[in-house]
């Protein structure tokens, strides 16, 4: 510190001169002596900063911020630089700006509202930095950002926002001019290039757009980059990466000048990796990862660089601050989810990580909770040696949650409960103490419903619907959530990207499934989301594809009308069948045959041979399919070779067909099967066989009213005609009305029997019994419980069953051949 310089006292006569304009520039010419030859001199800028009292020079933590910034010290730095004009070089602002910077520091918080405030005056008024040299150029661009000048606020007043951004357009006009001139001209030097791109990527991670100008700022200081690489040290080189990463998440232009950067800053990374402290270690693992994630690949140089950095991991483990061992794990689920080999350098540092979690468990905030748990729910999929590690972890951080849940954010709302549903998913138990935290968060999906982005919508409805079939109760607190959600998919069913169609058509059907009712929320949210599979028809996956027919079929089963936009979704995506047939896995095939044996009459006999092939492919070992989806497949293709037996289908597809049925009811029958609903699908297909049943399938009997009439009325016509009601033949579900003597089966089919209640369209049960029942030589009559009420109908039903009646006398052969359906149309 220079301590000859004047004293306060000096300064603020020089405030009372500028504030009345009482003398000319020249009388601040304010001199001092020279120690050497008593001679005067100009104070340069660098010794007028120095020339303010002590306690303005560095700030403590008990310092107060009215005694950095106040008027009379912003009116101190306005004179410096009116006085030298173009020929300021920024130092006093540079060093003021530094002091703001470690203000804040020392708060361990950036500036408050309040505080920005109260900086907006000095903004406002800020010089043209284009003279300014590199040095304090760079130190208030990266000081000001680093307090937190520059963060957008919601609550901030017009005139605030206006200063900032005219200071900001001014710095970064000025950066632009510094790059243009030549390396040695400007003075440019590597620190303040690493400090420069930092400060951009933490504006875009403040809240700030990345604006033109950001842009072509960032373009202008890349190539200096290149060309400096080499000298910059570790620390600078965790900061360029983490800057990059955070641009590249922010905009995917400029692909080329970043992958240019990548290719001379990773090999820095292996060559210096044994210099890099903890914090360097989690800045760089957290932006290869957040690389990778946005389509910078697994290249040798990105992979190179992570396993330089793995070991290091281990020996620093016991350095890691909260919030590193939080953007670690969460680093290494993202590379291992971007296809990251799970080398044994990887588990090792997996295994070094978990243990910090337990011993730092009350320091997490809902940030790092939520960075946690979802790593956690990412990991726990690849790694199996450490299951009872991530137990214990995750049993360690939900007490976390429950006593933060005040202090949670909308997305950390969303991510929290996806993240524990997904370990739930993958095999975590669902505990008493999870779902206690589960609980606890519902009432804030009601709070933050006006927040939620559509990912977060998409991400929540999905953790619902998982949570209810994974066990959790239906309880009132999770019907509110659901119901506080359903409005913002029908106002945000524009946004959705094709992941989140496929999910929210899911969940909803999925919550339906498990008793949640069929209210008009859901109803109009469902239908509102039916275009969007149109538009996004060539971005579904194998995954999506089999869970939209999955959630379709059940909706219809459910009770969705079977509307004409409702058949143009089907229809949209059964093409998609035949493209992705080699990509489905049992789970995908399972549901898929189920959808389209629940379909019924909605789908074209073609749009089955895709995944018949799919299942052919993997029916070699069954032991690949849970048994839950040998069952499902086993009646979707039971309804699939129904629906070609009665479209009198002759083709090499009956023979596929059978071989799998076969193999299928071969395979369970020397299973354990107990539900009813296995034992009625197993008695189908013995029946379809012509196989002893291995079950006894219990079918329930139960004459319905219309049923009843219906008997009376053709009993009263035909007196001596012998009827028998609620006849079981062949392991089959007994029939309504049964003519034993003459093999006539006549089913009164009420809205269950219909896609959609239609009383057009028949469901996969209708058609299975309406074929098993024809295979078995009987002529079936189904007759619309919306046609009884009209007698000319049920006389004209009565006719016709005379007829038949006469007609299968004269040739009972020729009956059992032919047996054709006898299916009537409503009026």
């Amino acid at each position: 510190m220079n301590s000859g310089a004047p004293g306060w006292g000096y300064w603020q006569s020089g405030y009372r001169r500028l504030d009345h304009q009482a003398t000319s520039a020249s009388r601040w010419s304010h001199r001092v002596k020279r120690p050497s030859s008593g001679s005067e001199r100009r104070l340069t800028t660098d010794e007028a900063c120095y020339a303010l009292p002590p306690s303005q020079r560095s700030v403590t933590s008990c310092q107060s911020f009215d005694s950095l910034v106040n008027p009379q010290r912003f009116r101190v730095l306005k004179g410096i630089s009116d006085r030298f004009g173009a020929g300021y070089d920024g130092k006093a602002h540079g060093k003021f700006a530094t002091e703001i910077k470690n203000y804040t520091t020392s708060c361990q918080r950036p500036l408050s509202l309040c505080e920005q405030n109260c900086l907006m005056p000095w903004l406002a008024v800020l010089p043209s930095p284009r003279h300014w040299n590199w040095r304090s150029l760079t130190t208030v661009f990266h000081s000001l950002t680093a307090a937190g000048a520059f963060t957008p606020r919601s609550c901030t007043d017009q005139a605030v926002t206006n200063a900032q951004a005219t200071a900001l357009t001014g710095l970064l006009d000025a950066v632009r001019h510094q790059c243009q001139q030549t390396t040695d001209a400007s003075g440019i030097d590597v620190r303040g290039l690493a400090n420069l791109l930092w400060a951009m990527a933490k504006l875009i991670d403040n809240g700030r757009c990345l604006t033109l100008e950001m842009k072509e700022t960032v373009a202008a200081l890349l190539p200096h980059v290149v060309v400096l690489n080499e000298q910059f040290i570790p620390q600078h080189i965790s900061t360029l990466l983490w800057t990059v990463a955070k641009l590249v998440e922010s905009s995917q232009e400029q692909v080329t000048e970043f992958k240019k950067l990548l290719v001379v800053l990773l090999p820095r990374v292996h060559a210096l990796k044994d210099q890099f402290n903890a914090w360097g270690i989690t800045n760089l693992l957290w932006a290869v990862a957040k690389l990778a994630d946005h389509g910078y690949g697994q290249t040798e140089q990105l992979q190179a660089a992570v396993f330089s950095l793995l070991p290091k991991v281990c020996a620093l483990k016991e350095r890691f601050i909260a919030q590193g061992v939080a953007n670690l794990l969460w680093a290494l689920a993202k590379l291992t989810d971007n296809g990251q080999v799970l080398t044994s350098d990887l588990s090792q540092a997996l295994s070094a990580l978990l243990p910090r979690v337990i011993v730092m468990k009350g320091q997490f905030n809902p940030q790092h909770i939520t960075n946690l748990l979802w790593a956690m729910a990412k990991l726990v999929d690849h790694e199996q040696m450490l299951i009872l590690q991530f137990d214990q972890a995750v049993a360690a951080l939900l007490p976390r949650v429950r006593a933060l849940q005040a202090h949670l954010e909308p997305q950390e709302v969303s991510n929290l409960l996806w993240a524990m549903v997904k370990l739930v998913e993958r095999g975590q138990e669902l505990t008493p103490e999870l779902q206690k935290t589960v609980v606890t968060l519902l009432p804030s999906v009601s709070t933050f419903k006006d927040q939620f982005i559509p990912q977060h919508v998409t991400n929540l409805m999905w953790a619902l619907a998982k949570l209810v079939d994974s066990g959790q109760k239906l309880t009132p607190g999770l019907k509110k959530s659901v119901a506080a959600l359903l409005p913002y998919v029908s106002r945000m069913k524009d946004k959705f990207i094709a992941q989140g169609i496929a999910n929210l058509l899911w969940a909803m059907a999925k919550l339906l499934d498990n008793g949640y009712e069929w209210t008009p929320m859901l109803k109009e949210a469902s239908v509102s989301l039916l275009p969007a599979i149109s538009t996004y028809k060539d971005q579904f996956i194998p995954q999506h594809i089999a869970n939209l027919l999955w959630a379709m079929a059940k909706l219809l089963d459910n009770g969705q009308e079977l509307t004409p936009e409702f058949k143009v979704a089907v229809a949209t995506v059964l093409p998609s069948l035949r493209i992705y047939k080699e990509q489905f896995i049992p789970q995908h095939i399972a549901n898929l045959l189920w959808a389209m044996g629940s379909l019924g009459d909605v789908v074209v006999t073609a749009a089955t041979d895709s995944v018949v092939e799919s299942m052919l492919r993997l029916s070699d070992d069954c032991l690949l399919f849970a048994r839950q989806e040998l069952v499902m497949s086993l009646w979707g293709l039971l309804v699939c070779r129904a629906r070609l037996y009665l479209a009198n289908s002759i083709s090499e597809q009956n023979n596929t067909l059978e071989y799998l049925i076969d193999r299928l009811f071969a395979y369970l029958a020397n299973a354990s099967i107990d539900d009813k609903q296995s034992k009625s699908v197993m008695a189908l297909a013995a029946s379809w066989l012509e196989r002893p049943c291995p079950v006894d399938p219990h079918y329930q009997t139960a004459n319905s009213v219309t049923q009843s009439v219906f008997y009376a009325q053709l009993q009263s016509a035909l007196p001596s005609l012998q009827i028998e009601q609620e006849k079981s033949l062949h392991f089959l579900p007994p029939v309504d009305l049964l003519l034993p003597e003459h093999r006539i089966a006549i089913e009164i089919q009420g809205p269950s029997h219909y896609v959609g209640r239609d009383f057009q369209t028949r469901n996969g049960s209708t058609l299975l019994k309406t074929a098993l029942l024809q295979k078995a030589g009987y002529d079936v009559l189904e007759i619309p419980v919306t046609h009884l009420p009209y007698r000319d109908l049920v006389e004209t039903y009565i006719d016709q069953i005379q007829r038949k009646m006469i007609d299968m006398s004269v040739d009972d052969d020729v009956r059992r051949v032919s047996g054709r359906e006898w299916a009537f149309s409503s009026a």
